[in-house]
């Protein structure tokens, strides 16, 4: 989405959901909900060990809690992620387990746990396919898992590399390639040789133009070129790759560092998301939210990304989670330390 200036972007909040009793850490939009009559459907997952199923009524636009689950996590849910055909919903928790969930005649059914981290899991994410769950952690790991029929996941790679707690896993959008960002600094991207097995094929770190502190978020573009990541040094950073080379069979193509943007920030940046008509959003220690989006001064080298909209106090505690809705709705949900989710309109 190009930006031109004068049409500035504003957020307009929808609602403020209650409901959970401790900070809230991660949101999860159901990626076929949104269109063709079907409401929009997403999932937030907390501190207080549940996580609950959110949907908006097409009458009064207005969200309510569908489902509460519940009493199989024993402690923080952290991260939670829907499949790509929305009908499984996986969950990470610092139980040390990872739990994956069905919509069973009309409730959500736990049909499968998955257990090996030595510690808390911290994020869990789903490859475009939906045969593949990878969950990271603590014990500094990622785990690969294949989703096997009659809801059976089996572990098909453990990658060890990392230095850290590795805070998120996300696979890229339109090819079965890893990517984890971690706390010691750095984001290592995971490719299967052919013989199933997966190893790094690359590693941003502060010597290529990657960050000097905690990595704690990536996201990409709707077309899988580009990726931008988020750190506890303050800034958030654009790469891009030659994503045709890979789809045609040409072989890796490495990530390569365009912009780094900084100052937008003074707290670190826990989150950011890439919605499908190209707008950056942020959410921060800060409380705050910010919005970027390319400009139209023509420039070749990624630094026209500006700062399109900034929402000082979007919380009254930290940003932990922001992620736009599927489809044309062009919805932003927020989860807080305050214990709230918010549900903001673009405009422009």
């Amino acid at each position: 989405m190009e930006f031109h200036d004068g049409a500035e972007p504003k957020l307009w909040e929808l609602q403020t959901l209650e409901g959970h009793n401790d900070r809230v850490w991660s949101v999860s939009w159901n990626p076929v909900t949104g269109s063709s009559g079907v409401p929009l459907v997403f999932a937030s997952c907390s501190g207080d060990k549940t996580v609950r199923v959110w949907e908006q009524d097409g009458a009064t636009l207005s969200w309510t809690c569908k489902e509460v689950l519940e009493e199989t996590h024993t402690r923080t849910v952290r991260s939670c992620a829907w499949s790509p055909c929305g009908k499984m919903l996986a969950t990470a928790s610092f139980d040390a387990t990872s739990a994956v969930w069905k919509y069973v005649g009309g409730d959500y059914e736990c049909v499968a746990t998955l257990e090996g981290h030595e510690n808390e899991v911290k994020s869990v994410s789903w490859n475009a396919s939906g045969s593949l769950l990878a969950t990271c952690g603590r014990d500094k790991s990622v785990w690969i898992w294949e989703s096997l029929p009659g809801n059976e996941f089996e572990c098909v790679s453990v990658l060890q590399g990392h230095k850290q707690d590795v805070k998120m896993v996300r696979w890229h959008p339109n090819m079965d390639v890893l990517f984890s960002c971690s706390y010691d600094n750095t984001v290592k991207i995971w490719a299967e040789d052919g013989d199933d097995d997966w190893h790094c094929v690359q590693t941003l770190t502060e010597d290529n133009n990657g960050h000097s502190s905690t990595v704690w978020a990536l996201a990409f573009n709707a077309e899988g070129d580009k990726m931008v990541t988020c750190s506890d040094d303050l800034t958030i950073k654009i790469w891009e790759t030659d994503v045709k080379q890979m789809l045609s069979g040409g072989g890796y193509a490495p990530w390569n560092h365009v912009c780094t943007l900084s100052g937008y920030h003074d707290r670190t940046i826990f989150s950011v998301h890439w919605s499908s008509d190209g707008f950056i959003a942020t959410g921060a220690a800060d409380d705050a939210i910010r919005l970027f989006a390319e400009g139209s001064n023509g420039l070749d080298d990624g630094a026209s990304l500006k700062m399109v909209m900034r929402k000082d106090k979007a919380h009254e505690m930290d940003v932990n989670s922001v992620q736009w809705s599927p489809g044309e709705s062009r919805i932003l949900a927020s989860a807080s330390d305050d214990g709230t989710i918010k549900l903001w309109k673009l405009e422009n």
